[in-house]
């Protein structure tokens, strides 16, 4: 059987892998404490659910426009130029199955074979496999950790640039780092957005995810409205992950082309998962701002659980629901140098699962310093507490 040769091009979203090491050690009779997979263990809102349930009784279960229903594309219009100082309307909105299809498809939409995307790293992996198998050619650019955060490496950003320099994907409040631009870091962007001539994806899947302080989209700056394209999801805001709801919002033209490609792709979004959507966006928010409030508090745990293990040094972000701790010194302690050995050495001995640097796209040359992402969306307070505990035993051992 041949397999075509575009597929080796096509990476994966190697949180997965660990998740299914995880559930074979679970499967064995070991406890877990899941802090690899960015999924939620709380509960959808109950609005949503009924809104869903009662599209389905109502025979909502057909074909629907595939640039997705007007209620909701009106509705997403409504609540992103509210909240973003921006005056979108249903003709900037194709909703999607999912935020993630936006990726792909902004890339389709936008990127010729050869044209070269400047993208995070570490970062959401699906960037870097969508780009290369589209044909484009990646730039990575990374974060430096200082003050206490991660700040965008603008030098890098500047150094990379050619004339086939196309496309920025930008992942602010950022998976999983939890990095969050500045004032002056967006200003230097723009800048160089507006030098290049470059498009934006603005993978916005966390601007709701935040303990403090306001969110700014990089599509509010003066200039940037037309050339950024929105990835909104549901999946965090409203604990549906696998509901699979998302939306590509951004300038009408590059709208109409990830519309065409819904046809091609999927047709539509499933109806009555849109109405779901617009009772999310609409309707009484206490349980969201609940689930917010519930993170923080696993966030706290976690952050002070880290920061007590000798050699683990953790930033507390105030956005997004992932930590990456600096854990060079413990794994030197503990005679380790490859992230998988320490990973995999941890999950044996104290069942907390994790995931490492190089699940975020490919290290690059010079990096020193060693760090893994633990996302605490989907484990308890008290479950954080315990196998932090656990960790810190053997670490220290």
């Amino acid at each position: 059987m041949n397999i075509a040769s575009r597929i080796s091009k096509l990476g994966t979203e190697t949180a997965f892998a660990v998740s299914g090491e995880a559930a074979a050690h679970a499967s064995r009779g070991n406890r877990v404490f899941p802090f690899h997979l960015g999924d939620m263990n709380l509960p959808t809102p109950s609005t949503i659910a009924e809104a869903a349930a009662k599209a389905v009784r109502d025979g909502k279960t057909g074909y629907c426009p595939p640039a997705g229903i007007p209620g909701l594309r009106e509705a997403l219009a409504a609540d992103v130029s509210a909240s973003h100082g921006l005056n979108y309307t249903a003709e900037n909105v194709a909703v999607q199955p999912g935020g993630k299809p936006v990726i792909g498809k902004f890339l389709q939409a936008v990127m010729n074979p050869g044209d070269e995307v400047l993208y995070p790293n570490p970062g959401y992996p699906i960037y870097e496999s969508q780009i290369e198998y589209l044909g484009g050619k990646g730039l990575p650019y990374g974060y430096k950790e200082t003050g206490g955060r991660f700040a965008i490496d603008l030098e890098t950003i500047e150094r990379s640039i050619t004339p086939k320099t196309r496309i920025l994907i930008l992942n602010d409040l950022q998976n999983p780092i939890a990095a969050e631009c500045n004032e002056e870091e967006f200003q230097r962007l723009a800048e160089l957005v507006m030098r290049h001539d470059l498009m934006v994806l603005c993978d916005e899947a966390y601007f709701e995810i935040r303990y403090q302080g306001t969110s700014q989209s990089f599509a509010s700056l003066p200039g940037m409205v037309d050339r950024c394209v929105l990835l909104y999801t549901f999946s965090k805001k409203f604990a549906m992950t696998g509901w699979r709801l998302g939306a590509a919002i951004g300038p009408k033209p590059v709208i109409d082309v990830i519309a065409k490609l819904n046809v091609n792709a999927e047709s539509c979004t499933a109806h009555f998962i849109q109405h779901a959507g617009i009772a999310g966006l609409t309707e009484d928010q206490s349980e969201v701002r609940a689930l917010v409030d519930e993170l923080k508090l696993r966030r706290d745990a976690a952050v002070d659980a880290l920061n007590a293990i000798e050699g683990f040094q953790c930033a507390r972000p105030d956005t997004t629901f992932y930590l990456f701790p600096n854990v060079t010194a413990a794994m030197e302690a503990k005679g380790m140098t490859d992230y998988e050995t320490f990973r995999r050495a941890a999950l044996e001995a104290t069942g907390v699962s994790f995931c490492s640097r190089i699940h975020f796209g490919r290290p690059q040359p010079g990096e020193a310093n060693k760090y893994l992402r633990f996302a605490y969306s989907g484990i308890s307070v008290a479950d954080i507490q315990e196998g932090l505990a656990h960790l810190k035993d053997w670490v220290e051992a």
